[in-house]
């Protein structure tokens, strides 16, 4: 035993008490919205695979032709001999995906944002910074690196967020305003036309993170920000979830990609991303902008979804998007529901804090395009049987 690990087991032991210890759970995806787990197989209402493409054969095989072409790593970091063709190509690809000047790659959303955010304010000295309430741990982590105070504003309330730029942003050199385009634990979306019309009008930088929009929403899943062409300075999206791969991206102007690419120690202390992801991520950008029907089919499955936890009295917030939540309360009460679906077969992931703010945990229902009307029906009759 370490001397360390007496300390670590306080801290675990205070964290049992609390309800909130976590462990490792093996399962494997399968078609169809399923996964197996511990031998079993589930109707997976938990993963974040929102088009079906981490099991789609186009994904894998480009993988492997890359591998093959390319070899396994990189063998170093972007800025030293890991950018190959392959990097720029794919990083190209992304960027008229997005509509954007330029593009960057990045190992994952977490580094992205825990890297970018404060590379900016460090072009930005004494910028003043608003963040929605419930933005993601990764861009508090980046603006805690950044060691920058942030105004918050009620979770989607751009009347909010107007009144603290015009009371606290005036005398700021400059402005930056951080939010998500679709929220990962209420699934609710940002006004994309009037957050662009603020920040104009106040003069601020709009960074929109866009993981859990990526692929599912906007003209040909191209996100939340194709809706108002050029008029976001930094997004951030995934290749994690919907597009079914690895990584992640930042898109915008080529002075913002110069720029990021000599400041976001994320990026230039880390090796590059290797072939078969970047395979990957090329087969699924590819596939995505002419994927409508699996879009259209999960708009109507949220639609039902929603429809059926409200009728069972169960609050799912302002959800209009692919994740829907079923706010329990409790957290041993969403953590036992979760359980008793498990038992039923499905899997339901519940969520509670830190994760959740205290006394909203619940089931995080991820809908996938593999879903049928009769497995949100089924999911909603036994979680009726089970409450």
């Amino acid at each position: 035993m370490s001397r360390l690990d007496v300390h670590l087991e306080a801290a675990l032991d205070r964290i049992t008490r609390a309800g909130q210890r976590r462990s490792l759970r093996a399962s494997a995806l399968l078609p169809g919205g399923r996964i197996e787990r511990a031998g079993r197989t589930l109707v997976d209402f938990s993963s974040n695979d929102y088009l079906g493409l981490a099991r789609h054969p186009l994904l894998a095989e480009r993988a492997a032709e890359w591998t093959q072409a390319h070899g396994a790593g990189s063998g170093a970091s972007r800025l030293v001999t890991g950018t190959s063709e392959a990097h720029l190509q794919v990083e190209a690809k992304i960027a008229a995906f997005k509509h954007c000047e330029a593009a960057l790659l990045f190992a994952s959303g977490w580094q992205a944002n825990a890297a970018v955010i404060p590379a900016l304010l460090a072009a930005m000295p004494g910028a003043a910074v608003f963040t929605d309430r419930l933005i993601h741990a990764s861009m508090h982590a980046g603006l805690a690196i950044a060691g920058t105070r942030q105004h918050r504003f009620a979770h989607n309330d751009l009347d909010h967020l107007e009144t603290l730029l015009a009371s606290k942003g005036t005398d700021a050199p400059a402005r930056l305003i951080l939010t998500e385009s679709v929220f990962s634990m209420d699934g609710d979306r940002v006004d994309m036309a009037r957050l662009v019309a603020i920040a104009q009008r106040h003069d601020a930088t709009l960074f929109v993170d866009e993981a859990h929009a990526t692929g599912v929403l906007g003209p040909q899943g191209r996100g939340l920000s194709a809706l108002v062409p050029g008029q976001v300075d930094v997004i951030m999206g995934t290749f994690s979830k919907a597009l079914g791969g690895f990584g992640a991206y930042i898109a915008g102007s080529r002075t913002l990609i110069d720029y990021l690419l000599n400041a976001a120690s994320g990026f230039v202390f880390t090796t590059a991303p290797p072939p078969a992801v970047l395979g990957a991520i090329d087969a699924a950008l590819d596939l995505v902008p002419g994927m409508d029907a699996q879009r259209s089919h999960l708009t109507v499955l949220g639609e039902r979804l929603r429809a059926g936890l409200a009728a069972r009295n169960l609050d799912h917030g302002a959800s209009s998007t692919q994740i829907v939540p079923a706010i329990i309360g409790a957290e041993d009460a969403a953590m036992a529901l979760s359980a008793r679906l498990e038992e039923a077969g499905f899997l339901v992931s519940a969520i509670r804090p830190p994760t959740v703010p205290p006394g909203t945990s619940r089931l995080r229902i991820a809908l996938r395009a593999g879903h049928s009307l009769n497995d949100v029906d089924a999911l909603l009759a036994a979680i009726e049987a089970q409450q």
